[in-house]
Formats: C-alpha cells, sequence, structure tokens
C-alpha cells in the first residue's frame, strides 16, 4: 500500500539495519541533528535535495523511499 506512512517507516527500517543512531545519519547527511528523527515520526518532509542525500547514503532510489515502487 502506498501512503504517506511508508517513507517515515522505511527510513527507519534502513537506518536500523545500518544501526545508526538518528543523529548519526542526520551528520553523515550533511543536515541537523535531530532532522532524522521529525521525519521519522511524520513531523516533517525531507526536501528533494534531503531525499536524494538519504537516498544516496542508502543507496536505494527515491521511489522506493517514498513507496512508490507499490503497485
Amino acid at each position: 500500500m502506498c501512503n504517506n506512512l511508508i517513507f517515515p517507516q522505511r527510513l527507519q527500517e534502513l537506518r536500523k539495519q545500518r544501526r545508526l543512531s538518528a543523529r548519526a545519519l542526520s551528520e553523515l547527511c550533511g543536515m541537523g541533528k535531530s532532522r532524522i528523527l521529525l521525519y521519522e515520526r511524520g513531523e516533517q518532509e525531507p526536501t528533494i535535495s534531503k531525499l536524494e542525500a538519504i537516498a544516496d547514503f542508502f543507496g536505494v532510489s527515491t521511489d522506493y523511499l517514498l513507496g512508490r515502487d507499490c503497485k
């Protein structure tokens, strides 16, 4: 199912698979220290450039992060 909850879930899953704290991931992607937590809670949506930075870091597509790979 594609919906606006996919991104926070996928982001958290990918981060936990790498055993990274939200703060560490934020710093690795060039963001403020609490930005990833805001995304994971669904309190904020990333800009295109931030979404691309996260996708590049994890080696996935932005479509995957956004749940656009659903049919």
